[in-house]
């Protein structure tokens, strides 16, 4: 594959040039503000733009780009109006009243290039990344990387294996299902563990260990600390517990948009390398992001469609009485449009400078599709779109990879599904708080750990990734930014200093709960729970809307309970069932996932499964989403790797990210065509 031709450039550069010419003609006769004498004086106005944005626009971002970054890019639409404002001044042809109007002219010229290039067939998006990256990505060669074959990993999180199977037969991944039908990858299912989240999947991913990690947030009885897989500190923490420096991509290595590093040498807004010791050298330019005039301009016109696109998506559920349904509003569109297209581009942008660098391995993590799915279902036609986008960006990687110095081979995969279902509240109108509350004992305190959306994380990760360092930004910076975090988003409130803890605190993380007896520094016994809450375990064990409970037995083994009868897992009459199995349907591996949660540290005194419908595939989360994962039951805990080909997979089944991880580090030490033990 070839970069565009001259004459392929100039006439690309043409059409755009006359659209945006056509678009201020049309522009100066509906706004008072501004007047163009004829076609030809606004072509000429058009090139003045493009010279003087090409002269003084790079110097321009790069030393004020904090500031538009935490702006939220309104103040380069600012440069852009000034810019036009600049050329009006000598250009008699051009006359503009202020900056407003030709803030207004600067938008209107950013929306005719890209219609331009898309009514015309032109990827201009694959043209900026293939023109623009490749010459700046060869500024920062990594040293000493070798010259073997490349390895890169694309994370689509949240996407289950049937969901994308289905994906393929309705059209909505061309890229990847040409790269199936054409013999150049398989499609692998694997099975993750218990929990089914980003957190303890990506620690298996990247480090080859989620020992101890028995959901997305747990808490901790030695420290009385509540650990959220992505809260910055609890993230560095979680990597040091899981780090032993021989990640999967500890040889000189990328990790973009993850949870944790892997042990990479290079990061960009990666949670776990933003604090203290943890910080690796950051190999994203954002200033090269937003060289080009138009690209903030561009960016926030992609955020305002889809702002709009979920607004639509909504309505059309609501008119369509669709069901089970969420409330989506206040700062919800924005936070979607932002993980669904900045996110996306940072990442895509990141990932095709580390293939131009020679980067070996690199592994990113693309959060859109999780977080509309969260909302609106795995197969919404809303989130599907976003998969189909998604697919035409992994085009654009694929089209760098066949141009970049170095071979390169593209791994596509999921660290989890998503399981469908109206929520536990949504059935039962009442939360698993508001359960355990009916259930315990007159005076004992019960609350529930805050509820926060996945994506606020990732986006405070990539602005604290540009922001950190910013000192002329600190005042400014000072009032979104906590203990150096940038803080967009409703948060997790912390309990004020020398609150005491709940004696019961109840935790959430999809479809699982865990419960925990604050009070005691063990975990407690089915017969010491008893004692303290006698109506607890056969309560929540025997509510419709829950599937088990597990909890320890006297002599430390593991007990699971259903409302019909109950289940040994180990210990003293291990195996040993009475009345009906609670884990009849949850899948061949739900005992011995549990058994192994059941040894952790941290596992709570009742951890607790939602329902599940084998003949529906639902759940019941006891967080409000749609679409949830954490538990088991379903299509949660079938995620997928698309393998290339010639690179082999084990024949016994993959269960659990470590069987991943260790696949992975096979690939990346021999390369394709060796068997692995």
């Amino acid at each position: 594959m070839k970069l565009p031709s001259r004459r392929q450039q100039v006439i690309r550069v043409a059409l755009i040039g006359v659209a945006q010419a056509l678009a201020l003609l049309l522009l100066a006769w509906i706004l008072p503000g501004m007047a163009i004498d004829s076609l030809g004086g606004a072509i000429v106005a058009v090139a003045l733009i493009a010279l003087l944005n090409a002269l003084l626009y790079p110097l321009l971002v790069r030393l004020t780009l904090k500031l538009a970054l935490f702006t939220g890019g309104l103040f380069a639409l600012v440069l852009n109006g000034a810019i036009v404002v600049a050329v009006s001044n000598f250009d008699q042809g051009l006359a503009v009243d202020g900056i407003a109007t030709g803030i207004i002219a600067a938008f209107v010229l950013t929306i005719a290039a890209s219609a331009t290039t898309a009514i015309a067939g032109l990827d201009d998006e694959g043209t900026y990344y293939l023109t623009v990256i490749r010459r700046r990505a060869r500024r920062r060669a990594p040293a000493d990387v070798g010259d073997g074959r490349g390895l890169f990993f694309l994370e689509i999180d949240g996407l289950a294996a049937d969901v994308l199977r289905r994906a393929i037969e309705s059209g909505h991944v061309p890229t990847i299902a040409t790269w199936l039908q054409s013999g150049s990858h398989r499609l692998v299912e694997w099975e993750c563990d218990l929990s089914s989240q980003t957190g303890a999947s990506q620690a298996g991913l990247l480090h080859g260990t989620n020992e101890g990690m028995p959901a997305f947030r747990w808490y901790e009885r030695d420290s009385g600390r509540t650990m959220v897989s992505n809260h910055l500190d609890d993230a560095a923490e979680i990597e040091r517990r899981v780090s032993d420096g021989n990640g999967l991509l500890c040889e000189g290595g990328g990790s973009r948009g993850n949870l944790l590093s892997g042990d990479a040498a290079y990061t960009a807004f990666t949670l776990s390398s933003l604090r203290g010791d943890l910080r690796r050298e950051r190999a994203i330019d954002y200033d090269s992001f937003f060289a080009d005039p138009y690209s903030f301009t561009r960016t926030l016109m992609l955020v305002t469609l889809d702002v709009l696109a979920e607004k639509r998506a909504l309505w059309r559920a609501r008119l369509g009485r669709v069901q089970p349904r969420l409330k989506r509003g206040g700062s919800y569109p924005l936070l979607r449009a932002s993980t669904t297209v900045v996110l996306r581009d940072l990442a895509v942008y990141a990932l095709i400078g580390d293939l131009f660098a020679g980067v070996p391995c690199a592994y990113a993590t693309f959060v859109g599709y999780d977080e509309v799915a969260h909302h609106s279902g795995s197969e919404a036609p809303d989130a599907l779109k976003v998969l189909e986008r998604l697919d035409h960006q992994f085009g654009h990687i694929a089209r760098a990879a066949s141009l970049a110095d170095r071979d390169y081979d593209l791994v596509v995969l999921s660290d989890h599904g998503q399981s469908n279902g109206a929520t536990f509240k949504q059935r039962y109108g009442e939360t698993l708080e508001e359960l355990v509350r009916g259930l315990s004992e007159p005076g004992m305190s019960v609350d529930a750990a805050a509820e926060e959306d996945e994506g606020w994380a990732h986006l405070n990760a990539a602005l604290t990734d540009e922001l950190r360092d910013s000192r002329g930004l600190s005042r400014l910076a000072s009032r979104r930014m906590e203990d150096g975090e940038m803080a967009l988003g409703p948060g997790e409130e912390e309990p004020p200093a020398g609150a005491e803890a709940p004696e019961l605190l109840v935790m959430a993380s999809g479809n699982l709960g865990l419960v925990y007896f604050t009070e005691s520094k063990h975990r407690l016994t089915r017969e010491e729970i008893d004692a303290r809450c006698p109506r607890l375990l056969a309560g929540v064990a025997g509510h419709e809307g829950v599937g088990w409970v597990m909890v320890r037995s006297g002599d430390g083994g593991a007990i699971v309970l259903g409302g019909a009868g109950e289940r040994r897992l180990d210990g003293a009459g291990g195996g040993q069932l009475e009345g009906e199995d609670p884990l009849a349907h949850f899948g061949p591996n739900a005992a011995r996932h549990l058994l192994r949660n059941h040894a952790f540290e941290h596992c709570p005194d009742l951890l607790v499964g939602s329902l599940y419908d084998p003949s529906t595939g639902e759940v019941a989360a006891f967080e409000e989403l749609i679409g949830s994962h954490g538990g088991i039951g379903g299509t949660q805990s079938h995620p997928f790797v698309l393998a290339p080909a010639g690179y082999p997979v084990p024949d016994q089944p993959l269960v659990g990210a470590a069987a991943v991880h260790r696949m992975f580090k096979g690939w990346l030490a021999q390369g394709p065509g060796v068997g692995l033990n």
